[in-house]
């Protein structure tokens, strides 16, 4: 089974849409059975909380299951347990290393890092623009799942 946790800032917008994204994505093509998929934040202040209205109606637009969720903090532990640390932009990777203290395993990436074009998922927090947010969430959650194909760890 492959364990993916998606991280931003507060786990209400873009992890949680990542979560909702994955986990719609891999249902559609019967490879749920081999994923755990989940979010969490990097910050304390959500904690709790359940996902941005904008992150809910964007997904709802477009008949995308919510995976229920409350705003959980990423642990250290986290890195021992998930295959794949998932962050949303830079500033998340670098809190995600803080958290996690080094990746010698190369577990924590961005997801657009397995796009063709690498880049930051802005925060629809401060943009609003959930639209963008959700169109960069479903590039980077295809293309990452096209890797696990290419590299043999799904079938």
């Amino acid at each position: 089974m492959i364990k993916i946790l998606f991280v931003c800032h507060g786990n209400i917008c873009r992890s949680t849409m990542a979560e909702s994204v994955m986990t719609h994505i891999v249902k559609q093509q019967n490879l749920d059975s081999q994923f755990h998929i989940f979010s969490a934040a990097t910050s304390r202040e959500e904690i709790g909380n359940t996902p941005h209205y904008g992150t809910v109606g964007k997904l709802r637009s477009l008949g995308i299951p919510l995976v229920p969720h409350r705003a959980v903090q990423m642990t250290r532990e986290d890195y021992k347990k998930y295959d794949y640390l998932i962050g949303m932009d830079q500033m998340n990777i670098r809190n995600m290393m803080r958290i996690v203290g080094n990746d010698d395993e190369h577990k924590v990436v961005k997801l657009l890092d397995f796009g063709k074009n690498p880049r930051d998922i802005a925060d629809p927090w401060y943009t609003g623009n959930f639209d963008v947010t959700y169109d960069d969430i479903l590039e980077g959650c295809e293309a990452l799942l096209e890797y696990l194909k290419r590299e043999n760890k799904i079938w």
